[in-house]
């Protein structure tokens, strides 16, 4: 697919989309409590329906009612086929993974597109000292699995990712773990870790720790097996594209986030702030407009994902912009690293990888050209964004990578006055 944009003035109010952080945990979560779960704005991108047909895999019933809401039934892990598919998405599988492993069942999980390239060593080392007996693909998809997983004092590598360690802690809870513990070496990404102990509370089980180095669990909770309610959040990270868009192209109203969420790329207001834009946070909306902006010095080691709207925002600065931890992009739908400095050359925007910073050299205009997504949801967006204050048309290739996270984004765009035009039967240049 392929989409045409062309400069815009944008403005009008948007609810963000539901997050996918928040509603593969809760997925997650009404597969392992057992009862009914009712999942209030349920997300709908990529990401979250192969988290659906993972629960339903492994047991689960679902049923959307006329008003949106998603019923979840579940009676615990009791797997229905042999393999788990987990789609593109690296929290599905690293988060399921364990997960599965509570089954005495051999298992395979698998995936499709980038998951095929990304690393699994992690299972490889750490699920054997669990009782669980696992076999990759030289550290890569497909995982033979076969459990049961056996709650055990371990120390785990936390630098990779920190979605290794939700899907232990989860697995460790619904285990019914008392009086062991999980050590954690260098975690990143802190924030996501704040996310899943929220939504094991919100389920029912109470996992403590001893400032992100240590954590201990408490035995299995008492848990009502009536229906438990679960509302997902607006997703921050979508939400971050929608208000640098309002920043260069403004000004806009984003509703339906939780200015006190747990989620990491709330982080994103920082950066806004620190830039100039006209901004007003609310408890019910966010207020964004352009001013004159100037470059700013970012931290983004524990929020990797806001590296691409950051980029986008970057672009309109002036100055050069300072944006910490790209040692974090190298494993995502693609070397995001690279493929940021590579697309947006392309627009006019000089960026530099220096060790573990990456410098973006704004104020310089953005031209027309034809950018390729990837096959990286959020390379497409970054693209998408960029283009709105652009000196001509931006035409971006393999547009439709946005479908793994955000689906209506395109949509959105167009509801807030963005000109652009998709044509879906244009097969894009590989």
């Amino acid at each position: 697919m392929q989409v045409r944009i062309q400069p815009s003035a944008i403005s009008g109010t948007i609810r963000a989309a539901a997050g996918k952080s928040s509603m593969q945990r809760a997925c997650a979560g009404a597969l392992l409590r057992k009862g009914e779960t009712r999942i209030v704005n349920p997300g709908k991108s990529n990401d979250d329906l192969a988290a659906l047909d993972v629960i339903q895999k492994l047991g689960a019933t679902i049923r959307f009612e006329e008003n949106g809401d998603l019923l979840i039934q579940s009676n615990g892990i009791q797997p229905a086929n042999k393999e788990i598919n987990c789609g593109e998405s690296g929290l599905g599988i690293r988060m399921f993974t364990p997960i599965v492993a509570l089954s005495a069942e051999a298992l395979t999980i698998n995936g499709s597109g980038s998951l095929l390239t990304r690393p699994m060593h992690f299972f490889d080392e750490i699920l054997p000292q669990l009782g669980v007996s696992v076999q990759s693909n030289a550290g890569k998809v497909p995982l033979q699995i076969q459990g049961p997983l056996q709650p055990a004092n371990i120390e785990v590598d936390g630098s990779l990712s920190s979605q290794f360690l939700t899907g232990l802690l989860m697995a460790f809870a619904a285990a019914g773990a008392n009086n062991v513990s999980i050590s954690v070496k260098d975690l990143k990404s802190k924030p996501y870790i704040d996310l899943t102990l929220k939504v094991l509370e919100d389920f029912g089980w109470k996992v403590s720790h001893d400032n992100y180095a240590v954590f201990h669990f408490h035995g299995k909770s008492p848990q009502d097996n009536g229906v438990l309610t679960y509302a997902v959040e607006g997703d921050w990270s979508g939400a971050a594209f929608l208000l640098v868009t309002g920043a260069i192209a403004g000004g806009i109203t984003v509703t339906g986030l939780d200015v006190f969420s747990t989620q990491a790329d709330k982080a994103i207001l920082q950066a806004l702030m620190d830039c100039g834009c006209r901004l007003s946070v609310q408890e019910k909306q966010i207020e964004i407009a352009p001013l004159p902006l100037k470059a700013f010095h970012f931290n983004a080691t524990d929020c990797p994902d806001l590296f691409p709207p950051l980029v986008a925002l970057a672009a309109y600065c002036e100055g050069t912009t300072v944006i910490e931890g790209v040692s974090r992009l190298s494993h995502k739908e693609s070397d995001r690293g690279l493929t940021l400095q590579e697309e947006f050359a392309k627009l006019g925007i000089e960026i530099v990888l220096q060790g573990d910073l990456m410098l973006v050299k704004g104020g310089t205009g953005v031209n027309g050209a034809t950018v390729h997504s990837r096959h990286d949801h959020r390379i497409a967006m970054a693209c998408a964004v960029a283009a709105l204050k652009a000196e001509g048309e931006v035409l971006i290739e393999e547009a439709d990578a946005i479908n793994k996270s955000y689906p209506d984004f395109y949509k959105h765009l167009e509801q807030l006055g963005t000109s652009l035009s998709i044509n879906p039967n244009l097969m894009a240049k590989s």
